[in-house]
């Protein structure tokens, strides 16, 4: 037995290796799982993309050089609490402050 061990050993090796290239992480056959991960974070990064432009063009507008009136009287309404006529309202109760 103790002259087949060695063999024995490397041929498990191989063995492992030969079922991690077909099945691994990063294996043959896993092509189809990679491509489909891909597609999602291409998806997901468009996504963060328009996001973070939305995001610089509010903050362009915001600055004292290049204020916009639409865009102040909204976040004014939004962080103020006003709303138009045709806005839907949910009330949320507040905790009562001691005078």
């Amino acid at each position: 037995m103790r002259p087949y061990a060695p063999t024995g050993v490397i041929f498990l090796l191989i063995l492992y290796f030969g079922v991690q290239a077909l099945t691994g992480e990063r294996g043959l056959l896993s092509h189809g799982e990679r491509a489909e991960m891909l597609q999602r974070r291409q998806v997901e990064l468009a996504g963060l993309e328009d996001q973070r432009q939305d995001l610089e063009l509010r903050v362009r507008y915001l600055r004292t050089d290049n204020l916009s009136r639409d865009l102040l009287e909204e976040r004014a309404r939004v962080i103020l609490g006003f709303a138009t006529p045709g806005d839907y309202l949910i009330p949320i109760e507040r905790p009562a402050t001691a005078s």
